[in-house]
C-alpha cells in the first residue's frame, strides 16, 4: 500500500477533514476566520498547520465564536476577498443570523461542514440536524459521501459560488467522524490546475473599490426588499444550470463527475429504489450490489446537491420505479423528513405538469424512513430490511425508525 501512494504524486491517504484542508491550501483563500468545534476541528487544524509552515498565504483569523467567524468572513468577503472556513452542528446554529446575511449581501463565501447533531441532549456525532435546519438560508448546499468529495466539492463549490450569475454562499458538508475521521485514497490534482481551475478572485462590488458607490446592510423596507430576495431567489436557480457547467469543467480537469445526483443500479428493470445522501449511501450500495447479484433488481439513488434541489434529474431517474424509500438522516418535527418531502414534491410536481399522461399517473408507492440520530450506526441488515419492504408492498403512511431501540 505504501508502494502505490510513493509510486502516484496525485493519490492520497486523507481522511475527509483533511481532504478539506487540502483542498483550501490549493484555493488559497484570502481570509480564514476559525473557531474549533468537533468534528470540523481537524479541517481548520490541518489549514492553520499550512499556514504556519507558509504553505499557503492565508490570513487566518482566530475568533472568539462561530458567530464571530462569520462576521469576520461577511466582512472579509464584503471587502474583496475570498473567504472560506468550516464549522459544525451548534457551531452553525450559532451563526445563523450571519447565514442569512451573508446569502441577503450575495458574498461567495464556502464553509465546509462535518455534520453532527444538534443539542440537546448534548451529542457530538453525526445526524444532519444542522445543515438541514439552515436549508432556508439561502446558501447552497452540497452533500458528500466519502473523503474525495470532499475534495472535489470544496474545489467546484469555490467556482459555482463566485459566478457572476451566482454569488451566492455555499455549504459543502461531510459526515462528522464517518467520513471526517476515516481515512480514505484521495486522488489529487496538481496544485497549478486547481489554481487556474478556480481563477483570481475578483469580488464586482468591493468595498475597497472607491469607483463605485456602495451599501452594505443598509435598511431596505417593503418598497425594495421584496425585489431583493426575488433577485436572491434568482440567483439560486441560476445556481442550477451553472453547478452543471462549473461539474463539468472539474470532469475535463480531475476526470471524475461531480453532478447531482448519483445513481447506482439504477435502470429501466430496478424494481425498488432507496434514495439517501452522504456516507449512508455508502452501506446502501454495498447492499443493493449484494441483493442484484442475488437477482434482485434494486439500486440507490445518491443526492449531491440538496439547494438547490435537482427535481429534473431526480424525477428523469425515478419515473419508472414504483417502489421508492427516502432515508433521512434527521427529522422535521411536526412534518416530514426534510429530504422525503422533496421527493414526494418531484412527484407531484410531474403529476401536476402533465396530469392527463398514463405515465405520470401511475401510482408510485414512497415510504419514509429516519436513521443514524446521533451518530446511530446504519446497518446492512437495516437496508435489506427497507428493500424488503418495498418488494413486499409494506408501506404505511407513517415514518419508519431503522435501528431504534425502543419500539
Amino acid at each position: 500500500m505504501l508502494n502505490y501512494f510513493e509510486n502516484n504524486n496525485n493519490m492520497l491517504a486523507l481522511t475527509g477533514a483533511e481532504a478539506a484542508a487540502e483542498a483550501m491550501k490549493q484555493i488559497e483563500p484570502g481570509v480564514v476566520p476559525i473557531y474549533p468545534i468537533t468534528p470540523q476541528t481537524p479541517i481548520i487544524e490541518k489549514f492553520a498547520a499550512y499556514v504556519a509552515k507558509g504553505k499557503v498565504n492565508s490570513e487566518l483569523i482566530t475568533a472568539e465564536s462561530e458567530h464571530s467567524v462569520m462576521s469576520a468572513a461577511i466582512g472579509a468577503a464584503a471587502a474583496g476577498s475570498r473567504a472560506m472556513t468550516a464549522t459544525s452542528s451548534v457551531g452553525l446554529a450559532l451563526m445563523y443570523e450571519m447565514l442569512n446575511i451573508a446569502s441577503g449581501m450575495r458574498l461567495p463565501i464556502v464553509m465546509n461542514v462535518a455534520n453532527r447533531a444538534l443539542s440537546a441532549p448534548i451529542n457530538i456525532h453525526c445526524d444532519h440536524s444542522d445543515t438541514m435546519g439552515v436549508r432556508e438560508s439561502g446558501w447552497i448546499q452540497i452533500y458528500c459521501e466519502t473523503a474525495q468529495e470532499a475534495y472535489d466539492n470544496t474545489i467546484l463549490a469555490v467556482k459555482l459560488a463566485e459566478h457572476k450569475k451566482v454569488l451566492l454562499p455555499v455549504i459543502v458538508t461531510q459526515d462528522g467522524f464517518i467520513t471526517s475521521h476515516l481515512m480514505e485514497k484521495v486522488e489529487t490534482v496538481a496544485d497549478d490546475k486547481v489554481r487556474k481551475f478556480v481563477g483570481n478572485y475578483h469580488y464586482p462590488y468591493s468595498l475597497f473599490d472607491s469607483s463605485k458607490k456602495l451599501t452594505f446592510g443598509s435598511l431596505m423596507l417593503p418598497n425594495y426588499f421584496f425585489e431583493a430576495k426575488v433577485a436572491q431567489f434568482q440567483a439560486m436557480e441560476n445556481a442550477r444550470k451553472i453547478y452543471k457547467q462549473v461539474a463539468a469543467d472539474w470532469e475535463t480537469i480531475a476526470g471524475r463527475k461531480c453532478s447531482e445526483i448519483e445513481n447506482y443500479l439504477v435502470d429501466n428493470k430496478t424494481e425498488a429504489v432507496i434514495i439517501t445522501m452522504s456516507a449512508g449511501a455508502g452501506t446502501a450500495k454495498e447492499l443493493a450490489k449484494e441483493l442484484n447479484d442475488r437477482g434482485y433488481k434494486v439500486g440507490v439513488v445518491k443526492i449531491k446537491l440538496f439547494r438547490p434541489f435537482p427535481y429534473e434529474e431526480l424525477r428523469a431517474t425515478i419515473k419508472n420505479i414504483d417502489n421508492i424509500a427516502v432515508l433521512d438522516r434527521t427529522l422535521s418535527f411536526g412534518s416530514i423528513p426534510p429530504l422525503y418531502s422533496e421527493v414526494v414534491q418531484t412527484l407531484s410536481m410531474e403529476t401536476r405538469r402533465h396530469p392527463t399522461s398514463k405515465e405520470q399517473n401511475r401510482k408510485q408507492k414512497i415510504q419514509s424512513y429516519v436513521f443514524g440520530l446521533g451518530g446511530r450506526d446504519l446497518r446492512e441488515k437495516d437496508v435489506e430490511g427497507v428493500y424488503a419492504d418495498l418488494l413486499s408492498n409494506k408501506f404505511s403512511s407513517e415514518t419508519k425508525f431503522l435501528n431504534l431501540n425502543i419500539q
